[in-house]
């Protein structure tokens, strides 16, 4: 027999600051307009937040501190409070540290206690396998309500004392790319109004023999001085392999639902740039479906970004209404996806 729907009750997310938009970056790393050009045409994204204040490079914010406020923001929405939850799952390529897990960290702030806790150590798709985790657990009768964070504090990586002007264009797209954010999301067996049924969702490693597409260090005290970036990005493999990846997640996610081409009504597509998105969406031809984009003014802010895409999309998501989300991580290729419908309001 098949087991209970999983309902996505609500989601919230936190961003730090302010936006900084590409001209604010600009200025603080002495880049002229046409910088500022090159960021519009070939990255296309115009504003990202960052835990970090751009003039003394200090750190402003922690990932566990943007969580507390997502995941509180998500239990308001669904009108439960930190008894209510039977598990909490953390997606994150940035932990705050290796121990404490943030996830406990996290739950600790918002005065959860005896409960599984998960955290989950993956890029971009870490969000829809700690929504897939979730999802195991809730449908084997372990838990009734499981709150889901995701998020990262990426310019912690980044040296802001660099002088960029002499930097290549491959890694000048990092500083520009990326964002920090949280986000939240609250799964259960029991729907509530607003809520919306998990139809499908999957996630699968599809990088065998492949390079890693992009890579985040961590140094300790023996390599702390190694000469090896803290970051680094193939931009160029993921333009060519996202694309053709997002295509194949779609295909699988129509023929798991049975849905068609013309009965998607919201799309949430993958968040790596604007420029990019905007070039997906069009090759993926849902006639119908209304785009559910947030990295045009929170930039590509990693295991976050699923979140605020549900947080819009449970509020435009009517009853009946289909919503298909892809995330892509090119870390080591991972595809993943899930598919929403929206229930009674």
């Amino acid at each position: 027999m098949p087991g209970p729907d999983v309902h996505v009750l609500s989601a919230g997310s936190a961003l730090p600051g302010t936006a900084v938009d590409n001209a604010a970056l600009a200025r603080r790393f002495g880049l002229d307009t046409l910088w500022e050009q090159w960021v519009e045409v070939f990255i296309g994204t115009k504003a990202r937040h960052l835990a970090l204040d751009l003039e003394s490079g200090k750190i402003t914010g922690t990932l566990a501190e943007l969580a507390e406020r997502a995941g509180r923001q998500a239990l308001t929405a669904a009108g439960l409070g930190p008894g209510d939850i039977d598990a909490v799952v953390l997606g994150t390529a940035t932990p705050d540290q290796l121990m404490p897990a943030t996830v406990n960290i996290v739950a600790d702030r918002l005065g959860i206690n005896d409960v599984r806790t998960y955290q989950l150590q993956s890029g971009c798709s870490g969000a829809v396998q700690a929504l897939d985790l979730a999802r195991q657990v809730l449908l084997a009768g372990s838990a009734r309500r499981v709150l889901v964070l995701g998020g990262d504090v990426i310019a912690r990586f980044y040296d802001v004392t660099a002088d960029l002007r002499s930097v290549a264009p491959a890694q000048l797209v990092n500083y520009v790319l990326f964002g920090d954010a949280a986000g939240a999301a609250v799964l259960s067996t029991e729907p509530a109004p607003g809520s919306a049924v998990v139809r499908a969702l999957f996630t699968r490693l599809v990088g065998l023999g492949q390079a890693p597409g992009a890579t985040l260090e961590w140094f300790g005290p023996v390599d702390r001085d190694s000469t090896r970036p803290a970051a680094t990005e193939d931009y160029a493999a993921i333009e060519q392999r996202v694309p053709a990846m997002t295509g194949e997640v779609l295909q699988e996610l129509l023929a798991d639902t049975g849905w068609t081409p013309g009965q998607v009504d919201l799309l949430l597509p993958p968040q790596l740039s604007g420029r990019m998105t905007r070039l997906i969406v069009d090759s993926l031809e849902l006639p119908r479906a209304r785009e559910v984009s947030v990295v045009d003014e929170a930039g590509n802010c990693g295991n976050a970004i699923v979140f605020l895409q549900l947080e819009q999309a449970l509020t435009s998501l009517d009853e009946g209404e289909r919503a298909l989300g892809i995330s892509i991580e090119s870390s080591k290729w991972i595809k993943s996806g899930f598919a929403l419908q929206g229930g009674a309001g």
